[in-house]
């Protein structure tokens, strides 16, 4: 039986859906930051140094005063050890299985546009799912990290072109097509188009090579 087209959402937020205002998006990105640095027991200089990040821009940024792109959050999220879906996870677990469309957390990168919305329930499962709206000519790449988990990653796109380069080799995603890959280096999201796109991301957990 054929199912139903997903719904379509507009490609820009809208106030009343975000659990957090963006205003406070900063603050909370800088607290959770330091709270992960602090876990780690890592002084700022220590990050600074695996992160390839200056000493300034992260205090700056972990006390909210400065709009971290996804590129540096990215960054800083390998020089930790964890995901950069950690950093928009509440400290706390989900009180149930579902995570309403109002209160999943939606963050808009200050560099390209796009918009990133923490769609799974915190704390429920390994599975993390994210849904992105991307700018018309928007581009973003994600160097290596230092110490960055490994992931197993699913991007399928729902709406428009994506160019997705992996290890140098670059595969053009349209509206329906799904590519698997393993996060472990240099990955370039790409919107070659005049038109906004829409993908998801699923990532779960490094499993073992066969």
């Amino acid at each position: 039986m054929e199912t139903a087209r997903p719904q379509s959402f507009p490609l820009t937020a809208e106030p009343q859906a975000q659990a957090v205002p963006p205003e406070a998006m900063d603050a909370l990105i800088g607290q959770r930051i330091k709270a992960l640095r602090a876990s780690g027991g890592l002084t700022l200089d220590e990050l600074a140094a695996r992160a390839g990040v200056s000493r300034a821009m992260i205090s700056r940024i972990e006390r909210g005063e400065a709009s971290a792109t996804a590129i540096l959050l990215s960054r800083l999220c390998a020089g930790l050890g964890v995901t950069l879906a950690s950093l928009f996870a509440p400290a706390a677990p989900a009180a149930g299985p579902v995570a309403r469309r109002a209160d999943q957390p939606v963050w808009r990168d200050p560099s390209s546009g796009y918009v990133r919305r923490t769609v799974s329930p915190p704390g429920r499962s390994s599975i993390s799912i994210v849904e992105v709206d991307f700018p018309p000519r928007g581009r973003v790449a994600f160097d290596a990290g230092w110490d960055a988990p490994r992931l197993d990653q699913q991007v399928w796109v729902l709406e428009g072109t994506l160019d997705l380069t992996v290890e140098g080799e670059t595969t053009r995603l349209e509206a329906g097509d799904c590519r698997a890959m393993r996060v472990d280096g240099p990955i370039v999201y790409e919107n070659p188009t005049d038109m906004p796109i829409r993908y998801v991301v699923v990532l779960t957990p490094e499993s073992p090579r066969a």
